[in-house]
Order: structure tokens, then sequence, then C-alpha cells
């Protein structure tokens, strides 16, 4: 469904740190700067990027918005969660941990970036 997603941030080096850990804890390689500034994430499955605002404007996170990334196993989602924390993030939400609700059982670990963006590992569980 999506191509890819992008968020802004003010602080591009703080963010690629930031998302080079938590990505790297899912096995995503590490993110790739274009003659823009911005930074790419690449998969098979899409695109992350993080860029500063094109009209120049401080960036802010999107009230009511998460982005969530597939994670493999709780453990994943575990260290997903660790790698933001120990490199610039927040933990917000609920403790990592199982919910259940109508879309089924899901483990979900939760994060702001060093932007005040909301994402969110998860895996679906069996």
């Amino acid at each position: 469904m999506f191509s890819h997603v992008m968020v802004g941030a003010n602080d591009l080096a703080a963010s690629k740190k930031f998302y080079d850990a938590v990505l790297g804890a899912l096995g995503i390689p590490a993110g790739v700067i274009d003659d823009k500034g911005r930074v790419f994430y690449l998969s098979p499955a899409g695109v992350f990027a993080v860029t500063t605002p094109i009209n120049g404007a401080p960036a802010t996170a999107a009230n009511g918005g998460t982005i969530g990334f597939a994670a493999s196993s709780p453990a994943a989602a575990d260290a997903w969660h660790a790698a933001g924390v120990a490199n610039g993030g927040t933990t917000c939400e609920d403790p990592p941990g199982v919910r259940e609700g109508g879309l089924g059982k899901m483990y979900l670990a939760y994060l702001r970036d060093p932007s005040g963006n909301k994402i969110c590992a998860l895996h679906r569980m069996g």
C-alpha cells in the first residue's frame, strides 16, 4: 500500500543516529544521505525517510500519528525499544508488551524519536 513514509526532523544528525539504531535492531541497514541531506532507509518492504521540512519551518510531530515497524519477534521489538532509548528516544504509551484487541494478539513497543514523532515496533502473535 505504501511506497514510503517520511517524517520531519529538526536535527538530522540526532535523527540518523536514533533511526540507525532502532532500524538496525530490526535488521535494516544504516540510512543513506542523499544530495539534499535527507536520510533514507531502504528495505524490500518499502522506504522510510527523515528530512528537514522543505518549507523551512520547524518540524513537528503529528498529533495522533504513529508509524509502525514490523518486528520478527517480541525479542526484536524489545531490542528495538532498548536501542531507541539508548540513542535519544523516549518511551511512551504502555511499556513494551502484549496487547489484545479486535485485530488479534500483538506485541507492541512505543517510542518518541528525537523530534517527537511516535513510532512503534509491532509483532503479530500467532
